[in-house]
């Protein structure tokens, strides 16, 4: 008899997962540590995840995922017409809650994109989240509606969220080249060359 998943379970797994990687780290923690502090026995463990790395990389992907989807929702509240424009929205949005939260900075480390390339995750939302919600159909969407000539839409997306991922990562955390908010200029002005190759 297969037993069934409980959404509220592995809610629990996971945010006792992230609690545990983010004070210990993922060399220290265990899954047993893991559903301990979820309260749930560790056969539960293995309906929902294969192993505590698969564990962090679903907490990196829907992690990395809600930054967008919370920056593209703040987006809709304001009205900014063009592309590069709501690009960089976007971008800041994620910046400025990566710069209050350090913790997931870390967490995230410099994979930001599995937040809108992992097909794990896509699978996860596809049934919450329509297809207007996505940052990566509203940039397929304005590229359209805006004729942009782009000659790969989805390699020109993927780079600028892994230059934002990457630079931003040690600006926040090192301010390395600078400081963020003196690097930021800078990172919008090659975003904005990029839209434009």
């Amino acid at each position: 008899m297969k037993r069934e998943k409980d959404p509220e379970k592995e809610n629990r797994l996971l945010e006792s997962a992230f609690k545990l990687f983010t004070e210990k780290g993922l060399k220290a923690t265990s899954i047993q540590g893991i559903v301990d502090e979820s309260n749930v026995a560790k056969g539960t463990f293995y309906l929902y995840f294969k192993d505590k790395y698969e564990l962090r990389d679903i907490l990196i992907e829907k992690k990395s995922k809600k930054l967008f989807m919370d920056a593209v929702n703040e987006l809709r509240k304001n009205y900014i017409q063009s592309l590069d424009d709501q690009i960089i929205f976007i971008v800041n949005h994620i910046i400025n809650e990566l710069s209050k939260n350090t913790i997931l900075l870390k967490f995230i480390s410099k994979n930001l994109s599995w937040g809108v390339y992992s097909k794990t995750v896509n699978k996860l939302y596809q049934n919450s989240e329509s297809e207007e919600e996505s940052v990566y159909s509203l940039f397929l969407k304005g590229i359209k509606e805006q004729n942009i000539k782009l000659k790969n839409p989805d390699v020109t997306l993927y780079m600028i969220i892994e230059l934002v991922s990457s630079s931003c990562f040690n600006s926040i955390l090192y301010n390395e080249p600078l400081p963020i908010e003196e690097y930021k200029p800078f990172l919008y002005d090659a975003i904005r060359k990029l839209m434009h190759e």
